[in-house]
C-alpha cells in the first residue's frame, strides 16, 4: 500500500538550480511554479539593490529556506578563492550576515571549512571550530543560524576538510551553541558509512536538508533532478523526516562542465521535473 501521508516538506528550489537566470527572474518564476521556498544565493544579489531584491521575495508569496552567503568557507576554496587570508573571509561572512539577516530572520546560513591547506585536515577543522564557536554569538544577536554542511568525498582538499555526517557533527559538538546545526546535502552524504544512524544522530540539529541525484560525476559540477539518478532518495527523505524535521527540502543542482548541462535546457521543466520526483521518491515508499 502506497504512503498516504502527505509530502512533510516544503519544498524549496536553490539559486544555484537555476543559475542561467537572474535573481528576478527566479523570484517570479518560482512563485510562478508553485514553489513554496527559495534558498538565497548571495552572488546573484546586486550589492546596490539588494535589499530592493530581498524585499521581491515576500511580495512574491515565496518564503526564504537558506542563505548561501559570497563567502561561506574559512578555508579558501576552488569556488571561493579570494580572498585568501582567514580574517578576511571571516569579515566577508559577517557583511552577509548583517545585511542580509533582517530578510531572513530565523534562516540558518549555510557555511563549510573550507580546503585544508598543504592537506593539513586537522588544522582546518580546528579553526573551523573556534571560527564557528565565535560567529554563532554574531549570528545570534542577527536572529539567524549557521548550518555547517559536508561535502561529497570528491570535494575534500578543492572544497572541503570534512565529507562525513560523523565530521560534521563532532565539530558542531564541539562548537557547541544552539543556533550551530548541520545541513544535510543527500547528494553529498548518500554514501557515508552507517548512513541512517548519522542521520539520526543529527535529530534536532538538521536546520537545512537538500537534495538532487547522483551519477558517477563528468564534473565538478554535475547533478541530476531528484528522482532520476541512483540514490534511494525516498528513503533517505523517510530517514530524515523521522528525526522530526519538517523544514524546507531544497532542490540544490549544480550542472555545468558536462554536454548535457541542465543550465542549457528549459528551467522551467526542470522544475516541475524535480518537485515530481521529490514527491514520488516519497510516495514510492510503503
Amino acid at each position: 500500500m502506497i504512503n498516504i501521508n502527505p509530502f512533510p516538506f516544503q519544498i524549496g528550489i536553490s539559486e544555484f538550480t537555476t543559475r542561467p537566470w537572474t535573481f528576478e527572474q527566479d523570484i517570479a518564476n518560482y512563485a510562478k511554479l508553485g514553489v513554496d521556498m527559495i534558498e538565497v544565493c548571495e552572488e546573484k544579489l546586486d550589492p546596490m539593490r539588494y535589499r530592493e531584491q530581498m524585499t521581491m521575495i515576500a511580495e512574491h508569496g515565496v518564503t526564504i529556506s537558506a542563505v548561501q552567503p559570497l563567502v561561506r568557507t574559512f578555508g579558501s576554496s576552488q569556488m571561493q578563492l579570494e580572498p585568501r587570508i582567514l580574517n578576511e573571509r571571516v569579515s566577508r561572512l559577517r557583511c552577509s550576515i548583517k545585511r542580509l539577516s533582517p530578510f531572513a530572520i530565523g534562516c540558518p546560513f549555510i557555511v563549510n571549512t573550507g580546503a585544508p591547506q598543504q592537506g593539513n585536515v586537522d588544522a582546518m577543522v580546528k579553526i573551523t571550530v573556534r571560527e564557528l564557536r565565535e560567529l554563532a554569538g554574531f549570528a545570534a544577536d542577527h536572529g539567524v543560524t549557521l548550518a555547517l554542511e559536508p561535502l561529497n568525498a570528491s570535494s575534500m582538499n578543492s572544497e572541503s576538510a570534512i565529507w562525513t555526517i560523523a565530521q560534521a557533527m563532532e565539530i558542531i559538538d564541539a562548537v557547541n551553541r544552539d543556533n550551530v546545526g548541520i545541513c544535510l546535502d543527500l547528494w553529498n552524504i548518500w554514501q557515508n558509512a552507517h548512513l541512517e544512524e548519522e542521520i539520526h544522530r543529527a535529530a534536532g540539529q538538521i536546520f537545512a536538508l537538500q537534495v538532487s541525484d547522483w551519477r558517477t560525476p563528468q564534473s565538478a559540477s554535475d547533478r541530476l533532478i531528484p528522482g532520476e539518478g541512483i540514490m534511494p532518495l525516498g528513503q533517505l527523505l523517510h530517514t530524515v523526516e523521522k528525526t522530526g524535521y519538517s523544514g524546507a527540502c531544497t532542490v540544490e543542482i549544480f550542472s555545468q562542465g558536462v554536454p548535457d548541462s541542465l543550465y542549457a535546457t528549459d528551467l522551467d521543466e526542470v522544475i516541475r521535473r524535480s518537485i515530481k520526483g521529490l514527491t514520488g521518491a516519497w510516495f514510492e515508499i510503503h
